[in-house]
Protein backbone atom coordinates (compact mmCIF):
# COMPACT_ATOMS: atom_id res chain seq x y z
CA UNK A 1 0.00 0.00 0.00
CA UNK A 2 1.56 3.14 -1.07
CA UNK A 3 0.58 6.47 -0.28
CA UNK A 4 1.18 9.54 -2.06
CA UNK A 5 0.38 12.85 -0.53
CA UNK A 6 -0.40 15.01 -3.45
CA UNK A 7 -2.80 12.43 -4.50
CA UNK A 8 -4.43 12.61 -1.50
CA UNK A 9 -4.17 16.48 -1.35
CA UNK A 10 -5.67 16.06 -5.02
CA UNK A 11 -8.81 14.28 -3.80
CA UNK A 12 -9.45 15.82 -0.67
CA UNK A 13 -9.21 18.96 -2.44
CA UNK A 14 -11.16 18.71 -5.03
CA UNK A 15 -13.96 16.68 -3.11
CA UNK A 16 -13.91 18.94 -0.12
CA UNK A 17 -15.01 21.78 -2.76
CA UNK A 18 -17.69 19.70 -4.89
CA UNK A 19 -19.35 18.60 -1.38
CA UNK A 20 -19.68 21.66 0.01
CA UNK A 21 -22.80 22.82 -2.01
CA UNK A 22 -23.98 19.33 -2.02
CA UNK A 23 -27.52 18.36 -0.50
CA UNK A 24 -25.67 15.93 1.61
CA UNK A 25 -24.20 18.79 3.69
CA UNK A 26 -27.58 20.33 4.01
CA UNK A 27 -28.89 16.71 4.83
CA UNK A 28 -26.12 16.48 7.76
CA UNK A 29 -26.86 20.63 8.72
CA UNK A 30 -31.06 19.53 9.25
CA UNK A 31 -30.33 15.97 10.56
CA UNK A 32 -28.01 17.98 13.40
CA UNK A 33 -29.96 20.61 14.68
CA UNK A 34 -33.03 17.79 15.13
CA UNK A 35 -30.77 14.75 16.35
CA UNK A 36 -27.38 14.23 18.23
CA UNK A 37 -24.56 15.65 16.42
CA UNK A 38 -21.87 12.78 16.86
CA UNK A 39 -24.28 10.59 16.13
CA UNK A 40 -25.28 12.05 13.09
CA UNK A 41 -21.78 12.24 12.09
CA UNK A 42 -21.17 8.66 12.78
CA UNK A 43 -23.88 7.68 10.28
CA UNK A 44 -22.82 9.98 7.56
CA UNK A 45 -19.09 9.17 7.32
CA UNK A 46 -19.95 5.60 8.18
CA UNK A 47 -22.16 5.89 4.16
CA UNK A 48 -19.51 7.90 2.94
CA UNK A 49 -16.56 5.70 3.62
CA UNK A 50 -18.73 2.74 1.91
CA UNK A 51 -19.55 4.51 -1.36
CA UNK A 52 -15.49 5.42 -1.50
CA UNK A 53 -14.86 1.77 -1.22
CA UNK A 54 -17.39 1.36 -3.84
CA UNK A 55 -15.88 4.82 -6.12
CA UNK A 56 -12.29 3.64 -5.59
CA UNK A 57 -13.31 -0.24 -6.61
CA UNK A 58 -14.89 1.18 -9.95
CA UNK A 59 -11.74 3.66 -10.46
CA UNK A 60 -9.39 0.43 -9.94
CA UNK A 61 -11.62 -0.85 -13.00
CA UNK A 62 -10.68 1.89 -15.40
CA UNK A 63 -7.13 1.72 -14.86
CA UNK A 64 -7.12 -1.64 -16.15
CA UNK A 65 -7.31 0.02 -19.60
CA UNK A 66 -4.74 1.22 -21.80
CA UNK A 67 -3.39 4.81 -20.58
CA UNK A 68 -4.47 6.94 -23.50
CA UNK A 69 -8.44 5.47 -22.71
CA UNK A 70 -8.19 6.15 -18.79
CA UNK A 71 -7.01 10.30 -19.83
CA UNK A 72 -9.54 10.75 -21.72
CA UNK A 73 -12.41 8.58 -19.81
CA UNK A 74 -10.79 11.01 -16.96
CA UNK A 75 -11.11 14.08 -19.14
CA UNK A 76 -14.80 13.66 -20.13
CA UNK A 77 -15.32 12.52 -15.87
CA UNK A 78 -13.85 15.65 -14.98
CA UNK A 79 -15.37 17.58 -17.72
CA UNK A 80 -18.77 16.76 -16.78
CA UNK A 81 -18.60 17.46 -13.20
CA UNK A 82 -17.29 20.81 -14.10
CA UNK A 83 -20.60 21.30 -16.26
CA UNK A 84 -22.09 20.15 -13.24
CA UNK A 85 -20.88 22.57 -10.93
CA UNK A 86 -20.85 25.31 -13.13
CA UNK A 87 -24.47 25.21 -14.52
CA UNK A 88 -26.87 27.48 -13.31
CA UNK A 89 -29.62 26.65 -11.14
CA UNK A 90 -29.00 23.53 -8.78
CA UNK A 91 -32.30 21.84 -9.01
CA UNK A 92 -31.78 20.44 -5.18
CA UNK A 93 -34.58 22.42 -4.47
CA UNK A 94 -35.15 19.52 -1.66
CA UNK A 95 -32.64 20.05 1.19
CA UNK A 96 -35.53 21.74 3.00
CA UNK A 97 -37.30 18.48 3.88
CA UNK A 98 -38.70 17.46 7.17
CA UNK A 99 -36.92 15.09 8.98
CA UNK A 100 -38.12 13.36 11.65
CA UNK A 101 -37.15 13.78 15.50
CA UNK A 102 -34.88 10.46 16.73
CA UNK A 103 -33.00 9.94 19.72
CA UNK A 104 -30.68 6.61 20.26
CA UNK A 105 -27.46 6.07 18.82
CA UNK A 106 -28.79 3.33 16.53
CA UNK A 107 -32.09 5.03 15.35
CA UNK A 108 -29.73 8.30 14.49
CA UNK A 109 -27.03 6.33 13.11
CA UNK A 110 -29.36 4.32 11.09
CA UNK A 111 -31.08 7.39 9.58
CA UNK A 112 -27.99 9.48 8.72
CA UNK A 113 -26.09 6.08 7.20
CA UNK A 114 -29.17 5.96 5.35
CA UNK A 115 -30.55 9.08 4.21
CA UNK A 116 -26.43 9.75 2.82
CA UNK A 117 -26.59 6.00 1.44
CA UNK A 118 -29.42 6.54 -0.59
CA UNK A 119 -28.70 10.11 -1.86
CA UNK A 120 -25.18 9.36 -2.91
CA UNK A 121 -25.26 6.91 -5.79
CA UNK A 122 -24.50 8.29 -9.02
CA UNK A 123 -23.07 11.57 -7.11
CA UNK A 124 -20.40 14.14 -7.92
CA UNK A 125 -18.34 12.93 -5.47
CA UNK A 126 -18.52 9.62 -6.37
CA UNK A 127 -18.16 9.74 -10.19
CA UNK A 128 -15.00 12.33 -9.09
CA UNK A 129 -13.44 9.75 -6.29
CA UNK A 130 -13.53 6.91 -9.26
CA UNK A 131 -11.77 9.26 -11.79
CA UNK A 132 -9.39 9.80 -9.28
CA UNK A 133 -8.21 6.37 -8.35
CA UNK A 134 -8.18 5.29 -11.99
CA UNK A 135 -5.47 7.68 -12.32
CA UNK A 136 -3.87 9.36 -8.71
CA UNK A 137 -3.92 5.32 -6.73
CA UNK A 138 -6.43 3.76 -5.20
CA UNK A 139 -5.67 4.00 -1.48
CA UNK A 140 -4.60 7.70 -1.58
CA UNK A 141 -7.74 8.61 -3.53
CA UNK A 142 -9.87 6.92 -0.56
CA UNK A 143 -8.11 8.72 2.04
CA UNK A 144 -7.99 11.74 0.23
CA UNK A 145 -12.23 11.58 -0.49
CA UNK A 146 -12.77 9.62 2.53
CA UNK A 147 -11.26 12.55 4.70
CA UNK A 148 -12.85 15.46 2.69
CA UNK A 149 -16.51 13.82 2.68
CA UNK A 150 -16.78 13.54 6.64
CA UNK A 151 -14.79 16.87 7.09
CA UNK A 152 -17.66 18.31 5.64
CA UNK A 153 -20.23 16.64 6.98
CA UNK A 154 -18.31 17.23 10.55
CA UNK A 155 -18.08 21.20 9.12
CA UNK A 156 -22.35 21.35 8.44
CA UNK A 157 -22.61 19.71 11.85
CA UNK A 158 -20.87 22.46 13.73
CA UNK A 159 -20.72 25.58 11.68
CA UNK A 160 -23.56 24.77 9.26
CA UNK A 161 -25.66 27.80 9.69
CA UNK A 162 -22.71 30.32 10.03
CA UNK A 163 -21.05 28.91 6.29
CA UNK A 164 -24.63 29.28 4.79
CA UNK A 165 -25.22 32.87 5.98
CA UNK A 166 -22.10 34.18 5.49
CA UNK A 167 -19.95 32.50 2.20
CA UNK A 168 -21.72 32.20 -0.75
CA UNK A 169 -21.83 28.46 -1.87
CA UNK A 170 -22.11 29.49 -5.92
CA UNK A 171 -18.80 30.83 -4.86
CA UNK A 172 -17.52 27.34 -3.92
CA UNK A 173 -18.99 25.91 -6.39
CA UNK A 174 -17.34 28.04 -9.15
CA UNK A 175 -13.75 27.18 -7.66
CA UNK A 176 -14.28 23.68 -7.74
CA UNK A 177 -15.97 23.44 -11.52
CA UNK A 178 -13.03 25.44 -12.30
CA UNK A 179 -10.31 22.78 -10.52
CA UNK A 180 -12.63 20.43 -12.23
CA UNK A 181 -12.19 22.26 -15.79
CA UNK A 182 -8.83 22.70 -15.78
CA UNK A 183 -8.68 18.63 -14.74
CA UNK A 184 -10.02 17.94 -17.78
CA UNK A 185 -7.97 19.81 -19.77
CA UNK A 186 -4.44 18.63 -17.98
CA UNK A 187 -5.64 15.08 -18.78
CA UNK A 188 -6.39 15.66 -22.44
CA UNK A 189 -2.95 17.65 -23.06
CA UNK A 190 -1.36 13.83 -21.46
CA UNK A 191 -3.02 12.06 -24.08
CA UNK A 192 -1.02 13.91 -26.84
CA UNK A 193 2.15 14.93 -24.81
CA UNK A 194 2.36 11.66 -22.77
Amino acid sequence: MHLDPLAILTAFGLIFLAELPDKTMFASLAMGTRMRPLYVWFGTSSAFIVHVAIAVGAGGLIGLLPDWIVKLVSAALFAFGAFMLLRNGGGDDDEDQEIKTVTGFWPVYSTAFMAVFISEWGDLTQITTANLAASNGAWSTAVGSAVALMSVSALALLAGRFIAKRVPLKTVQRIGGLCMLGLAIWSLIEIFTG
